[in-house]
């Protein structure tokens, strides 16, 4: 899997830019596309999709940004043609809180997210979208909060545990430390 690329935007259109790397252009499909300036070197975050007949890249100017695409191309019903534009019109933090307050009319603001899609999202999604932003320890956590993600923690138990963690501590014995404290 492809995880981002340097490179010059020499290209945009309505719904993608074209980056070239070492001569060779790639077409990503992106939020807005003219928040790329054209003629400068970037760093795009990919997700690339295979299917049979296609190869298709999507780009994402932050890692955030695209972790909240992945967790909402895994809502069923909801594919990557969809998402892009939530990203496009909404703010990470609004869809998120939108998503945790259970706004289904802000939700429905998105082209092509009816009523029954929006609720489908929340479902999905509620109470495991808290940004790392929203986790306001002294420390660095960042690396911790990865891998109890990864473990199938929700945010909200992260949060939870996160303040009695000890962050002089290095990454294994921060993991122990919060493995701990979970299973309390």
């Amino acid at each position: 899997m492809l995880n981002y690329i340097i490179g010059n935007v020499v290209s945009q259109e309505s719904n993608y830019i074209v980056v070239e790397n070492n001569k060779i252009g790639f077409t990503i499909f992106v939020a807005n596309p003219f928040s790329f300036e054209l003629d400068t070197e970037v760093k795009v975050y990919l997700y690339n999709q295979v299917k049979e007949d296609e190869y298709t890249l999507y780009g994402f100017k932050t890692i955030d940004e695209r972790n909240l695409f992945l967790k909402l191309i895994n809502v069923k019903g909801l594919g990557p043609k969809m998402a892009i534009p939530m990203l496009a019109t909404g703010s990470i933090s609004g869809i998120i809180d939108a998503i945790d307050r259970e706004n289904v009319l802000y939700l429905t603001k998105f082209p092509k997210i009816g009523e029954k899609l929006a609720r489908q999202i929340i479902l999905d999604l509620k109470g495991k979208l808290a940004s790392k932003d929203e986790i306001n320890l002294a420390g660095d956590f960042d690396d911790l909060v990865n891998v109890l993600e990864s473990l199938g923690y929700k945010s909200v138990e992260i949060k939870k545990v996160l303040p009695k963690v000890n962050a002089s501590l290095d990454i294994e014995s921060q993991i122990k430390e919060a493995l701990k404290l979970m299973l309390k």
